[in-house]
């Protein structure tokens, strides 16, 4: 049966940023309190750290008792497991970084595997990759996320992949890299970067509502008409999908803003 209920979760990229205070975090609110504070305000996180290095298993567990209930993590996979020549190779790294966050349990999101912008579409080393991407971790079922940055992924057969193993491809909003609005799996995960200097939710009143419908499109089961798909929809009913949606890059400071206005404008 298609779902029929859906999610749409907000946020940014990380908690720790020194130009936030004063503009998102109160002056007199304390370092170790910002992630209490932050997951308050947004939704989620996607947690850009776990891309650089790894995390201890204590450190996952505490980000989880930090966080209210409802609010999820979302991580960036290891960049060990996906900057290299050969994706197929990255078994050791992938096991080694899913054994770590298992103690984030329930507040563990989605896992957002970014690829380098030179990192063509190679279809029999891409479908090694995601071989090993596994479904579940601890008994809870496991969503995965593909960002690629190469032009060569915008095609049908790369959509089709992903569609047949549930895996999504995160779409990039207001960026220099290639649009794929397609959806594949169900959930959604959106990373939006378009935040300029000058607007104080970082965006405009337009681009705001623009953004939250397409959010409520995706959820109900459609593909906003206005980004660029690259394959023919599914021949199937639409089913209600889950979104992910986080305000990265653009004018960083300006970040929370955006974000917070998104969650007032679906709320």
């Amino acid at each position: 049966m298609p779902k029929t209920t859906s999610s749409i979760r907000i946020g940014i990229g990380g908690w720790t940023f020194a130009p936030w205070r004063g503009v998102f975090y109160p002056d007199d609110l304390t370092q170790k309190r910002e992630l209490e504070y932050a997951s308050r305000k947004l939704t989620s996180i996607e947690v850009n750290g776990t891309f650089y290095g790894a995390q201890k298993p204590e450190t996952f567990a505490k980000w989880r008792d930090e966080a209210p209930d409802g609010f999820v993590f979302s991580l960036k996979g290891p960049r060990f497991a996906t900057n290299r020549r050969v994706l197929a190779e990255a078994g050791e790294s992938i096991e080694r970084f899913l054994a770590s966050v298992a103690p984030l349990g329930e507040t563990l999101g989605a896992i957002n595997w970014q690829l380098p912008p030179t990192k063509k579409f190679d279809p029999e080393d891409m479908a090694a990759f995601i071989a090993l991407l596994p479904d579940a971790l601890d008994g809870r079922p496991l969503r995965h996320a593909l960002e690629v940055r190469h032009d060569s992924f915008r095609t049908p057969e790369f959509i089709d992949m992903a569609r047949a193993a549930g895996i999504a491809i995160v779409m990039a909003g207001d960026s220099r890299y290639p649009q794929i609005a397609d959806p594949t799996a169900p959930f959604v995960y959106a990373r939006i970067m378009g935040t300029a200097e000058g607007e104080a939710a970082g965006y405009s009143k337009q681009a705001l509502d623009a953004w939250a419908e397409r959010a409520r499109t995706y959820a109900a089961g459609g593909t906003p008409a206005d980004l660029e798909s690259v394959a023919p929809p599914e021949a199937r009913p639409p089913a209600a999908r889950d979104v992910y949606l986080y305000v990265i890059s653009g004018h960083k400071v300006a970040n929370p803003a955006a974000a917070m206005a998104l969650i007032e404008r679906l709320a």
